[in-house]
Formats: structure tokens, C-alpha cells, sequence
């Protein structure tokens, strides 16, 4: 246990400085890619790149990095991105503008047989998008990487996405075709939705983002509120991007509030299952939550003081109707910051001076814990994940960034197809009313 020594200002930078190593030492500085997570011979993750992407202005801002080493590293990753192969073969980079979720961190060529990945795309053209707004000057290489950005988000066919349907598809294998789920309900994928309908070139009609819509799920929790998705992070990642205070689409406006307003309903309510514990899991407190997609440490199934619990590995866990075995991801509770800083501040310092959870690893804080399920070291927090994942790094970063400056929602409040794909949505007022 630790004493609190640092302010919380400081602690905050720390924690995006320890984030942001991630992307410095996991990434190909020859093509820009960044490992999905920190396991022998794993492959890039397309949506980690999109972070890292995102994360490059806000490390320069904050004095991590130079403007010189910045700009190297985006140019070269757009680059790659924009000169990869593109087409229907099995071993592309990607194909109609979208990429394939995983990719070889040396070739840049699919991997594991993966899908073409349409929200991962999202996020990768997002902090494309978003590099682009940030690196303004005169110079011949900050010019190219606002032209490039701009050229990989036109590229993008979203209507190709749409599979002969309405909402658009989760992605395409080149051996069987389009994927048989679709985008359909609230996610992460209000991100996709708003950067599909704001294309100039291949834009997502209207009529999308109504059938995705159509499957939202509006719930009442521990005395709450609000449109429902279960996984934490969903209520998140599409807002690292988007400020959504004070601007609505017509749903919202049946509710007469916001998307900020839900992911703070959704934060509390995730504080408010942890305090009740429905399960009894080891740790749980005020102070102890945070469910969301993430590694754990089954399979398995043990009885633990004369309870049958089973245990799950990488697994899209979320409250209160679970899958829920007692795995907590501290990162996903600082990446609520900006929506519930009363109750995400407190968790933070539990989380560095009470269980020690940052440790002196130099990426931070561990992807997750889980205090429950038994562990041969004599620790306050049991099994705890021996990686790191690119894909929570950069929401810390990010996140934090927005809570203290609002960098990553004014660069993208600037960026005329946010704003575009937002007022197709149907959404009005607020910033968007200024524009």
C-alpha cells in the first residue's frame, strides 16, 4: 500500500505518460502498426492504430514526444495505410477503404484469417481524421498528412458495408462474404454510424442509422435510467472522439437528455452493482469496479468457499446482466473520467495506492484483475492479466485529455464530416447549433 504523495493533476499525467509508452515501444516505427496486445507474435490491431493515431497530438501537447517524432510516426502510418494493398484477395491490407481487424505487424497483410473489420476501420479513419485536424502548419509533411487523412476516409465505401441491407454489417471475409450480424442497437458503433453518414464520396444514407436505432434497449437499473449496453467501454468509445454534451438525435430528445448524460447514467450504475455485489466477488466496493470486454482468467470452473464460479478469458463482460465473474479493468474506469469525475477519481487512487495495481510497470496500470478467482502470490487482487492491450491504452490517454483540456472534442468538433454526419443523424443543438 501506498501513500498518496502525488496531486491529481500529476497523477493523471502520469497515468497518460505510462499509457502513451504503449505506443511507443509497440509499434513497427516502420509502418506505423501497434500490437493488439503485448503476447509473443501477436499480430497489429487496426483499431490500436486508430488510437495511436488520436493519442499523438495529445502526447505532443503534453510533452511526450516531439513535433518532429510525432509527425514521423503519423506520416508513416498514413502512408502505409494509403500504399497498402487493397483488394478482394484473402492477404490484402484491406479492401473498398476498410481494413481487416488484425494485421501482420511486419507485412501489414491480414491475419488469422480475420474479418474486415467495419468498426475497427471506424476508429482507425477516426484518429486518421483527427491527426489531420491537429497537424495544421505549412510544411510539406504536415500537408501530407492532412491529405492523406482526407484521402483514407474517402476512400471508405460505406454503402459497400451495408451488404444489401440497411444497418451496416459487422464485416466481410473474402472466402464467405459479408458477416451475418449487423450494427443494430446501442454501442460503440454510434462512432461508425456518424463517420459513415458524414462521407462526401460514399456516405451511409439516413435510413441506417434509423435501423440502428430500432434496436435500442432503454433499462432501469439500481434507480437509473438509461439506454443500455452492458460492456462499459460501449459507453465510451464512440465519446473519445464526439463531444455528445448537449447535442441530440430524436431519441435522445424523447428523453430529454444527452449521450454524455447516458454513459454518466451508465458509469454510475456500474459503481452501484458493485457496491450491491449480487454475486459476492472478492473486492467489489465503491471504490472497486469497472466491467467491460476484457481478459480474465478462465475457461474454468472452480467451487471457491463452497461456490460453484465460473470463469471466462477474453470475453465482452458488462453489468448488471452480466457475463460478470468478478474481472475488473481499471483502465475502463478512468476512461469514464470526463463523464463521473466524483466517483472515478476516488477509484483511481484505489487503484495506485490501495491495491498497488500500477506496480512499476511502465505501460500502467494491468489490463485486469480479478480477486476472486485464486492466485499463488499473496496479493489484495488475486489472478491478474499478464498483458497489455492496445485498445485500453488509448482510451486512458484519450479520455483523461478530454476531462482535463477537451483536446480530442475540439480538434473533432472542427472536422466538417463529424459535424456532417451528425446532422444527418438528425442530431441538433448545442456546438452543433454554432456551426
Amino acid at each position: 500500500m501506498r501513500k498518496k504523495k502525488l496531486t491529481t493533476e500529476a497523477e493523471l499525467s502520469m497515468l497518460q505518460r505510462e499509457s502513451f509508452s504503449y505506443f511507443m515501444h509497440e509499434t513497427n516505427p516502420a509502418n506505423g502498426l501497434v500490437i493488439d496486445k503485448t503476447a509473443p507474435n501477436w499480430p497489429a490491431s487496426v483499431a490500436a492504430v486508430g488510437l495511436a493515431l488520436a493519442a499523438y497530438p495529445v502526447a505532443l501537447e503534453r510533452g511526450f514526444i516531439s513535433r518532429a517524432v510525432a509527425v514521423e510516426r503519423v506520416l508513416t502510418t498514413l502512408r502505409f495505410f494509403w500504399n497498402s494493398p487493397q483488394g478482394p484477395e484473402a492477404d490484402a491490407t484491406g479492401y473498398k477503404g476498410f481494413y481487416y481487424h488484425f494485421l501482420d505487424m511486419q507485412t501489414g497483410l491480414r491475419a488469422w484469417n480475420c474479418e474486415l473489420s467495419t468498426i475497427d476501420s471506424a476508429f482507425f479513419l477516426a484518429g486518421a481524421l483527427m491527426a489531420g485536424r491537429y497537424f495544421g502548419a505549412t510544411t510539406a509533411d504536415e500537408t501530407e498528412i492532412r491529405t492523406l487523412a482526407d484521402a483514407l476516409y474517402l476512400r471508405a465505401d460505406w454503402p459497400w458495408a451495408q451488404a444489401n441491407g440497411v444497418a451496416v454489417s459487422l464485416g466481410w471475409k473474402p472466402e464467405s462474404g459479408f458477416l451475418s450480424y449487423r450494427w443494430k442497437g446501442y454501442d460503440e458503433a454510434l462512432l461508425l454510424y456518424i463517420i459513415g453518414l458524414g462521407s462526401p464520396s460514399h456516405p451511409l444514407p439516413p435510413s441506417c442509422y434509423e435501423a440502428w436505432v430500432s434496436g435500442y434497449q432503454w433499462e432501469h437499473s439500481y434507480g437509473i435510467d438509461y439506454l443500455y449496453a452492458g460492456a462499459l467501454f460501449t459507453h465510451q468509445l464512440s465519446h473519445i472522439w464526439v463531444d455528445f454534451r448537449g447535442i441530440q438525435d430524436a431519441f435522445m430528445r424523447t428523453k430529454a437528455i444527452d449521450y454524455f448524460e447516458n454513459s454518466r447514467r451508465a458509469t454510475m450504475v456500474q459503481q452501484r452493482y458493485a457496491i450491491d455485489n449480487p454475486h459476492g466477488f472478492a473486492g467489489y466496493c465503491d471504490c472497486c469496479w469497472g466491467v467491460t470486454a476484457s481478459d480474465g482468467p478462465g475457461p474454468a470452473i472452480l467451487e471457491i468457499d463452497g461456490v460453484k464460479r465460473e470463469f471466462f478469458d477474453y470475453v465482452a463482460r458488462g453489468v448488471p446482466h452480466g457475463p460478470d465473474d468478478g474481472t475488473v479493468a481499471p483502465w475502463v474506469v478512468v476512461a469514464s473520467l470526463p463523464f463521473a469525475p466524483e466517483i472515478v477519481l476516488p477509484a483511481i487512487d484505489y487503484f495506485v495506492y490501495q491495491l498497488d495495481l500500477k506496480g512499476e510497470h511502465p505501460y500502467g496500470f494491468k489490463a485486469t484483475y480479478n480477486a476472486t478467482y485464486p492466485s499463488k502470490k499473496r496479493n489484495p487482487y488475486g489472478w491478474v492479466s499478464r498483458w497489455h492491450f492496445g485498445i485500453n491504452q488509448g482510451p486512458i490517454i484519450l479520455m483523461v485529455e478530454n476531462y482535463r483540456s477537451g483536446l480530442p472534442w475540439r480538434l473533432m468538433r472542427d472536422c466538417p464530416y463529424i459535424a456532417d454526419g451528425l446532422r444527418r443523424a438528425d442530431f441538433t443543438g448545442g456546438w452543433l447549433s454554432k456551426g
